[in-house]
C-alpha cells in the first residue's frame, strides 16, 4: 500500500540540514535504530522520509518531529534568541543500518 509521492529533488536535498549528534542522539539509535536530523522548518514528515532514503539508500520506517524554540541567551550586554529548529527522529527498518559517525566499518 505504499504510494510513490514525487518530490522535486533540488528541494529534498535542502530539507536535511545536520545529523544531530549527541548523547540522546547515540540512546534513541542504540535503543530505537533511530537517527536524528536538523532539518528545515517547512520539511513535512513525507519529505524528510523521502530525503533520508534517498541521500542514504536504506528503508525509513516512520518519522516523528518536534520543533525546539530557541533559547533566549545573552551575548554582552545585549540579550538574544537562538533561532528555533526543528528536528526529525527517523525510525529505520529492522537490519536498515546508518552510519553518519563518519567512522569507516
Amino acid at each position: 500500500m505504499s504510494t510513490v509521492v514525487k518530490h522535486a529533488e533540488n528541494r529534498l536535498a535542502q530539507i536535511l540540514i545536520a545529523p544531530i549528534v549527541s548523547e540522546k542522539a547515540t540512546m534513541a539509535s542504540e535503543k530505537h535504530n533511530q537517527v536524528l536530523f536538523k532539518v528545515l522548518r517547512d520539511a513535512t514528515k513525507p519529505e524528510i522520509k523521502a530525503a533520508v532514503e534517498l541521500m542514504f539508500k536504506v528503508e525509513v520506517e516512520s518519522v516523528q518531529t518536534v520543533l525546539q524554540k530557541g533559547k533566549v541567551k545573552k551575548f554582552g550586554r545585549s540579550i538574544g534568541r537562538r533561532d528555533h529548529v526543528k528536528k526529525a527522529y527517523v525510525s529505520l527498518k529492522a537490519g536498515q543500518e546508518l552510519n553518519i559517525s563518519g567512522e569507516a566499518a
